[in-house]
């Protein structure tokens, strides 16, 4: 099986979706970056809902045959990063999606 990182980027936004998250986008990141092909990037109001929005996304990623690398501040509560490889799916709280702006960092990116 192929793995298509196009899809997985929707997979994640799916099981976001599932989880309420806020303001998903997924950003196509190829020619722009050499970390990483897509960003997914969603809100999420507490800590406990970032946490589950996190759990969800590793869980059906994982079904789709496509690994986690490595995570960080599922912790701390305001940022949760989930690095797939060609995938990585930033989670936030409100206030620290404004304060990073990722979306505005990467605005040359095509929104899928």
């Amino acid at each position: 099986m192929e793995l298509n990182f196009r899809e997985a980027a929707k997979i994640a936004q799916d099981a976001l979706e599932d989880k309420k998250a806020e303001d998903i986008k997924v950003l196509d990141l190829q020619g722009l970056s050499n970390i990483t092909d897509y960003f997914v990037i969603a809100s999420g109001s507490n800590i406990n809902q970032l946490r589950a929005m996190a759990d969800h996304v590793e869980e059906k990623l994982f079904q789709a045959g496509f690994k986690l690398h490595h995570s960080e501040g599922y912790q701390g509560g305001s940022w949760i990063l989930l690095d797939f490889g060609n995938i990585i799916i930033h989670l936030f709280n409100r206030e620290t999606r404004d304060f990073y702006s990722l979306d505005r960092v990467w605005g040359d990116a095509k929104e899928l």
